[in-house]
């Protein structure tokens, strides 16, 4: 019992999100009690297509996959500037294909590692900074990219072409910010990776490919997504049970809170009339602003009750991963890695963040609300 007191603070420190968002779904049924709409609130294939993905991206990184990849392609560089840039991009297209946090996870060590070993330690902030926000704005253009866009995906049924065309423009601006401030704050200075050169397993690679492209294929809608719980777990208990251990449990949790604190608030008059007011004013500003203070994931769950407009909710909520540290939870990842690594300087941190961050965030929305009035 001791043990259990002890780990719940941790817990709960650990899972700000979920833990308030646990506190408001059931704040929540006070005013709607449970009822048999419960079950028509949650949203079994976006909780099926995150777990089969987040499952084999586990076991992708247990074979150090992506820390193989990643470190190959920085050694092809020369100076800082560009080392950089090259662990920026690869977080960008991570974020692209195995979802933001996890690719923060996955390359943020790598970076502090690059860093550390080549005496660049006063690039750490700001590389750390740019990661976070290539995570946070690479994963827009994919369905599966970031956690919001795979529920707006399938609440919506949005088209894969259109989906991809209505985040094209603002991905593309992103990427060329990003590549300036890189240019700007790094100078081209000599360096060099010292390290031993990685294998890893070709087999084990080899399926953990293909039941990656097994999970991209149900996130398509082109295989049942039941499926999914079938084979990856399957083979996944037989490769890899770690994996099915390491997976973001708190974050499908988080998700299924949100369902039902979502569902309930569409089922209050006073509410509803609130944001259909609101949303009808600007879907786009106004899921923009909702993320600075409930974070990307739930903004979007919430304010799909209330609107149609899923092109402006879905450009909302991912211009709106960048402004403060709760917008998107991929920033906590950040900070905490930042923090472990350099202790004592959090406050800089934080500092810098915030000017880099609010910096995106006022670019692209003003991009953003120029482009809707043509």
């Amino acid at each position: 019992m001791s043990v259990i007191v002890k780990e719940v603070p941790r817990f709960c420190k650990k899972n700000v999100v979920l833990v308030i968002a646990l506190v408001a779904a059931l704040i929540t049924t006070i005013i709607v009690p449970v009822d048999k709409n419960y079950i028509g609130y949650f949203d079994f294939k976006t909780l099926t297509c995150l777990f089969c993905v987040l499952a084999v991206v586990c076991a992708l990184k247990n074979i150090n996959f992506f820390y193989m990849l990643a470190e190959q392609i920085v050694k092809l560089f020369k100076n800082a500037r560009f080392a950089i840039l090259a662990l920026v991009y690869i977080t960008f297209i991570g974020s692209m294909l195995i979802a933001n946090d996890m690719a923060l996870l996955t390359f943020l060590p790598l970076g502090c590692f690059v860093l550390k070993t080549t005496g660049k330690k006063k690039y750490m902030a700001f590389t750390f900074i740019m990661q976070n926000i290539a995570a946070n704005l690479g994963g827009m253009l994919t369905p599966f990219g970031n956690p919001q866009n795979l529920f707006l995906y399938s609440k919506f049924n949005i088209p894969t072409g259109e989906f991809m065309l209505t985040m094209l423009p603002t991905f593309i601006i992103s990427i060329a910010i990003i590549t300036a401030c890189c240019f700007i704050f790094v100078k081209k200075e000599p360096l060099e990776l010292q390290g031993e050169e990685m294998h890893i397993s070709k087999t084990r690679t080899a399926i953990y490919l293909v039941l990656f492209a097994y999970s991209i294929l149900i996130v398509f809608r082109f295989i049942p997504y039941w499926t999914g719980l079938v084979i990856i777990p399957t083979v996944l208990l037989i490769l890899d049970k770690k994996a099915l251990k390491m997976v973001d449990y708190p974050l499908l949790l988080t998700f299924c809170a949100f369902f039902v604190f979502s569902g309930n608030m569409a089922r209050i008059d006073a509410v509803k009339e609130v944001f259909q007011f609101l949303l009808d004013k600007s879907t786009l500003l106004f899921s923009i602003v909702s993320c600075q203070f409930i974070s990307n994931v739930p903004s979007a769950i919430l304010l799909s009750q209330f609107t149609t407009d899923y092109k402006d909710l879905l450009l909302g909520v991912n211009i709106g991963g960048v402004g403060t540290l709760i917008a998107s939870l991929a920033s906590l990842i950040t900070l905490r890695e930042y923090s472990k690594n350099n202790p004592g300087k959090t406050k800089k941190y934080i500092l810098m963040f915030t000017v880099f961050n609010f910096g995106f965030l006022a670019v692209l929305t003003g991009f953003q609300y120029i482009s809707n009035l043509f």
